[in-house]
């Protein structure tokens, strides 16, 4: 007989959470929750920054079984019992993955291989057909710097390989930085199963240390951040799936060189607000000049970032993401450049998170003081 699966840890409390508190009691609870969560984000930058070799590998864990457990929940309330759940959305990830990079790494690599020549000819061949389009030649100087330009950029790429092989070869001399990256990365799906598997019990456990009377307003707010958390990373992954493959679609339909690659820069790179459109429309229009072969090609090109742009705002946003996450494309810009220059690569990954996390807190600290004597100007009640 198979039992009845747990109801899941920290789920959302129908009703008023507040029915317990009083105002005072639940403006205490809220202002040492925003704390908490503050205080957790800093202990999280401070981690990676100290401990990064082994923070970031059990942040990497624990981001996967976050990602996953809904759909183990999801076959858990159907009767499979969590390990079997667990297990087989790891080896339906795994054939996925697989799947995914023996044939995605042939088609980069082929696409690879084409940028020396690609911008050898942008070079040699953009010029004159803005030339063209202008009616006038372009000045000297002009024409000089993108030669130059050009030929830079090829020579780079086609010293990237052996660079890199060399930078590979000088790290892995370092015996144990090798060992200890290597073990991270081989220790990180390992984690992601048992969090996954025991995700509700460490849920539990922490929901176990809140306060008897608070707990239905810290399960609420911990709904809400989750809210916020599953809309960006669930979502935004989804949304930029989606665009790279409507983008690779169109540019390739338009004969464009590197349609796959351009297509991945510009969907993914809708994560930046502005910058992987912009850039990918840039590298379109370019590998248009370089293959043109009419006007059809270039009205595929504009039609394919119209139909994506528009399909992205009307449709696929507010269906997959909604308005959870709600920043500003600004403070999404401004998160990415300030997390980024403090905290590297890894800032950057963790900005749009980060800011939406803290969105929440600010939301709720201010709720709280426009209840206060001090902002309505009333007496308090005794």
């Amino acid at each position: 007989m198979v039992e009845a699966p747990a109801e899941p840890a920290l789920q959302v409390v129908r009703g008023e959470p507040e029915a317990l508190l009083s105002e005072a009691e639940a403006r205490r609870v809220d202002f040492v929750w925003s704390a908490v969560m503050v205080g957790v984000l800093g202990l999280v930058f401070a981690l990676l920054s100290v401990f990064g070799g082994v923070a970031i590998p059990v942040l990497l864990a624990l981001a996967t079984a976050y990602v996953l457990n809904p759909v183990v929940t999801g076959l858990e309330r159907r009767g499979v019992d969590r390990t079997w759940g667990t297990s087989a959305v790891f080896v339906a990830c795994t054939l996925v993955t697989a799947g995914g990079v023996l044939y995605l790494v042939p088609v980069f690599r082929d696409e690879a291989t084409k940028l020396p020549e690609f911008f050898v000819r942008a070079s040699s061949q953009v010029v004159p057909q803005v030339e063209s389009l202008l009616g006038r030649p372009l000045p000297d100087l002009l024409r000089q710097r993108m030669t130059e330009l050009g030929g830079r950029a090829s020579e780079l790429l086609q010293s990237a390989g052996p660079t890199a092989a060399r930078l590979v070869a000088s790290f892995a001399g370092n015996t144990a930085r090798f060992v200890a990256t290597l073990l991270g990365l081989l220790v990180v799906p390992v984690l992601a199963f048992f969090f996954l598997q025991d995700y509700p019990r460490l849920v539990e456990l922490v929901r176990g240390l809140v306060p008897r009377r608070a707990e239905r307003l810290v399960s609420q707010r911990f709904a809400e951040v989750d809210d916020v958390l599953s809309a960006f990373v669930r979502g935004q992954v989804t949304v930029g799936a989606i665009l790279s493959v409507l983008y690779s679609t169109g540019l390739g339909f338009a004969r464009i060189d590197m349609a796959i690659v351009i297509g991945f820069i510009a969907g993914f790179g809708n994560m930046v607000p502005y910058l992987g459109t912009g850039v990918g429309v840039v590298l379109a229009l370019l590998g248009v000049m370089l293959s043109w072969q009419g006007a059809w090609q270039l009205a595929v090109v504009v039609g394919t970032f119209v139909v994506g742009q528009m399909a992205e705002g009307f449709i696929i946003t507010p269906r997959v993401v909604g308005d959870k996450v709600g920043l500003s494309s600004m403070a999404v810009i401004i998160a990415i450049l300030a997390f980024g220059e403090l905290f590297g690569f890894t800032g950057i990954l963790l900005a749009v998170p980060t800011t939406a996390i803290l969105k929440v807190v600010l939301r709720v600290v201010v709720e709280r003081y426009q209840k206060t004597s001090v902002y309505t100007g009333e007496k308090p009640t005794p």
